[in-house]
């Protein structure tokens, strides 16, 4: 990776974080849960990935239609994000594969 990548990095990291700044605050506090939860369970593609982006531009698409964030989702916002990387490989799993081989369990 070199700088002009970093750079441009920083820069859409900048540019998402004035996104979800521009959102009404209910749906900015749910984000921030949502970006905690999935920073703690870790999908492996998280930083590469549009995941964060794509619940932004949801977010916008709901907050422009005048709808509140819990119509949207629902009030489980764990379930919601376990929905949406249900099928994404995560950090948790890579390490109980670890575990697995170290075990020979190989269920």
């Amino acid at each position: 990776m070199g700088i002009q990548d970093i750079i441009e990095g920083k820069k859409q990291w900048r540019a998402h974080v004035a996104r979800v700044k521009a959102l009404p605050p209910d749906y900015r506090i749910v984000y921030k849960e949502m970006q905690r939860y999935f920073f703690k369970v870790g999908p492996v593609d998280l930083v590469e990935g549009n995941l964060l982006s794509g619940i932004v531009d949801f977010f916008e698409e709901g907050a422009a239609s005048g709808k509140g964030v819990l119509e949207l989702i629902g009030t489980d916002v764990a379930a919601f994000c376990d929905g949406l990387i249900k099928d994404t490989l995560t950090y948790a799993d890579l390490y109980q594969q670890s575990i697995d081989r170290a075990t020979g369990d190989r269920s």
